[in-house]
């Protein structure tokens, strides 16, 4: 098929680069996810209360004003604001990484996992100055670690930074590997 004469002839992207927008889709598609599970959680559900799921996990609702592990706490209400800054920092700085790697398909999969779950803790943040968490996994074999051996409840935001960062993690020593040989 012949090329038409006034046609614009995009340049090929350069090796590595690829496009941004399926990132931040799948970015989106994380954040929405994880505050739809929310809105349902805090609709349903009065801080504190528990549905038994299985022998092994509860749906809860539970508020967060710290950080992983409930660090910072405590700290007397400073720390929303510290997080949602880091949040969006951090946010700002993966925007900026996936428009430079977005044909890097795991580190920006990893970057986009990390995105969508680090905006929807941000979101809690700024609106209800804690983070909304609800699921509750425990077992005796957590007794010696964790209180009545119940795992920190969490969130499908938490759940998708730490999916990112084991992503990050795989990147990193599949690009030492790869340099290696």
């Amino acid at each position: 098929m012949a090329r038409r004469p006034d046609a614009v002839q995009l340049p090929p992207p350069r090796s590595g680069q690829g496009h941004l927008l399926p990132w931040l889709a799948l970015a989106l598609l994380i954040l929405v996810a994880d505050q739809l599970s929310k809105w349902l959680i805090l609709g349903n559900y009065v801080h504190h209360e528990s549905t038994v799921v299985t022998s092994f996990f509860n749906l809860v609702r539970v508020h967060n004003p710290g950080a992983a592990f409930s660090f910072l706490a405590d700290a007397g209400g400073w720390q929303r604001w510290f997080f949602t800054a880091l949040g969006l920092g951090a946010a700002g700085f993966i925007v900026w990484l996936l428009r430079a790697h977005a044909g890097q398909r795991l580190f920006s999969f990893a970057l986009s996992c990390v995105l969508g779950g680090a905006l929807g803790n941000v979101i809690d943040r700024m609106m209800h100055g804690y983070v909304v968490d609800m699921l509750d996994f425990h077992g005796s074999w957590l007794e010696p670690i964790f209180p009545a051996g119940h795992f920190p409840a969490f969130n499908i935001a938490d759940v998708a930074i730490s999916v990112g960062a084991a992503g990050l993690i795989l990147d990193e020593l599949l690009r030492v590997r790869k340099a290696r040989n």
